[in-house]
């Protein structure tokens, strides 16, 4: 890693996958919606209001980056990382929206008589794919490396365009290679895309919530702080450890367990040793709490 790229806020990598996406959907959601209008396909078309979806709810998260980077101040003393998985649960909640709305409209769709899908809205659906699934990848990858739910949220909904461009694929082919009579295809493949959509964002959801309410990132942290801590001369025993994730930074809380008859000044500059080891162990952790326990064996 570059000292450039050190210097910037985990944030600001998030912010050029965000906006990569916004014009990369903007010019999707234009073209599956001339297409179908023009083809007489629902499915295109509910795959170009998915597209719009993904627009709305990227100015979201890009507003929730943007808000997730202001440093700390008198009213959020923690800083305000908490708008990053509030962005993540807005924008699943209005991926689940999207996919209720499209699941209506397709079950409408179903029960109208229509007009066959045009032939050349196929040719369209394949280059959608291959965009969104790169761009899924993209966005996916910026996130798991800075640790950014908001961010994983906005690359599955790049996945989920891929995966609903790809079903409508599969409909408007059985309605052209059937004829008469599978008229309505595509529109079963949209009633199915709505149902991976809202999957996907339910998995979303979950992960934010939690961080919202501070629950335990995950093991592996925890299970690495406690050897760095003991490691430190004077640590006799971490009777706690806890650890909650505020945005991209860590907090973490530790009981450590000293010689019962050590001054108050040793305690005190143990505890600093502990919190400096672990700042320079994990430069994403932004405070460690260490309250000093006595060891009354000694």
């Amino acid at each position: 890693m570059t000292l450039s790229s050190q210097q910037l806020h985990p944030a600001a990598h998030g912010l050029r996958s965000t906006l990569a996406g916004i014009i990369v959907n903007l010019c999707l959601a234009a073209i599956k919606g001339i297409a179908g209008v023009v083809g007489n396909s629902y499915a295109l078309i509910a795959d170009g209001i998915e597209s719009l979806t993904d627009v709305l709810s990227s100015l979201i998260i890009y507003a929730g980056l943007r808000v997730a980077m202001r440093p700390p101040d008198a009213n959020h003393p923690y800083g305000h990382g908490k708008a990053e998985p509030m962005a993540a649960v807005i924008v699943s909640a209005s991926l689940i929206a999207a996919a209720i709305f499209i699941a209506y409209e397709s079950i409408h769709e179903i029960r109208t008589p229509h007009t066959m899908p045009a032939g050349f809205t196929l040719f369209v659906l394949p280059v959608v794919v291959i965009a969104k699934e790169a761009m899924f990848r993209f966005a996916n990858r910026v996130g798991n490396s800075i640790g950014s739910g908001a961010v994983k949220a906005d690359a599955w909904h790049h996945r989920s365009d891929a995966l609903t461009s790809a079903l409508a694929f599969a409909g408007i082919s059985v309605a052209l290679i059937g004829g008469p009579g599978w008229e309505s295809a595509d529109d079963w493949a949209a009633l199915v895309a709505s149902g991976v959509i809202a999957v996907n964002a339910l998995l979303l959801l979950r992960p934010a919530v939690q961080e919202l309410g501070d629950a335990l990132p995950g093991t592996r942290l925890s299970g690495e702080i406690r050897p760095i801590a003991m490691a430190v001369p004077g640590v006799i025993d971490i009777e706690k450890c806890y650890v909650r994730k505020m945005g991209f930074e860590y907090y973490v809380d530790l009981h450590v367990v000293v010689d019962g008859k050590m001054p108050v000044r040793g305690g005190h500059f143990i505890a600093h040793q502990v919190k400096d080891a672990l700042k320079a162990a994990y430069p994403r952790v932004a405070d460690v709490l260490v309250h000093i326990e006595p060891d009354e064996k000694l």
